[in-house]
């Protein structure tokens, strides 16, 4: 069984959905999807929302090893993404010599701002803990009490980590970075991070056209009745 933790915030509930339907119909294997809600970890997590935590899931993605019993692996994204590759794929990458396995992104954002007006940050391994494939029993560093009183820079630069040598690397095209990365028709995961189609100024943004095609594709319901009734008519 694929696990894969998608980070949950409310303000983009429609790309959380759309993100598990691109892997749930893509992958070729049986997956499990887990929301991380901060309001299903309210009892476990307990540190302040910093203001420059522009999801609610910014932190709350450190405690998916625990919310493993830190046992086996588990795939952690964030919710502004469109899979468009085969999930077993990035599962079969796992490699018991890493503690964690990342695409390592030299992203160095030239805007100030985001989506929603969401401040934009600048520091060493930027986007590096979107996508984690974790190898959650060498992660046991990441306790709820660490996850709530370690500092942001702690978490997203990985020192919790003996040492980088234990973060591998995974395909580039599993955290392809929209309007940073130049378009790759075959990027197997799309990373809205500035800002996904879903938000009216980047409507127009690479691979919006598609988000939309699997935003419909997950609303489609074949109304059995309806068709019933216009046979009956016939």
């Amino acid at each position: 069984m694929i696990r894969v933790f998608i980070g949950y915030d409310p303000k983009e509930t429609v790309a959380y959905n759309v993100l598990a339907h691109s892997i749930e119909i893509n992958a070729s294997e049986p997956v499990a999807i887990t929301p991380v809600m901060l309001k299903h970890l309210s009892h476990i997590h307990t540190r302040p929302r910093n203001n420059l935590s522009s999801t609610e899931f910014s932190m709350t993605r450190f405690l998916v090893p625990f919310l493993c019993d830190y046992q086996g692996w588990a795939i952690f994204m964030d919710c502004d993404m469109m899979v468009r590759g085969d999930m077993a794929q990035l599962w079969a990458a796992r490699d018991d010599r890493f503690a964690v396995q990342v695409v390592k992104h030299d992203h160095r954002p030239t805007h100030d701002v985001k989506f929603l007006n969401q401040p934009q940050t600048r520091y060493a391994k930027k986007n590096w803990s979107s996508v984690m494939l974790m190898n959650c029993a060498r992660c046991k560093a990441l306790t709820p009490e660490y996850v709530n009183t370690a500092s942001g820079l702690e978490l997203h630069q990985f020192k919790w980590l003996e040492d980088d040598g234990l973060i591998g690397e995974i395909d580039h095209g599993w955290n392809h970075l929209v309007g940073y990365d130049p378009y790759d028709p075959a990027a197997k995961n799309v990373h809205f991070t500035e800002g996904g189609p879903y938000f009216s100024d980047y409507i127009d943004c690479d691979y919006a056209s598609e988000w939309f095609q699997m935003r419909d594709n997950m609303l489609y319901v074949e109304d059995a009745a309806a068709k019933s009734s216009v046979g009956q008519r016939a």
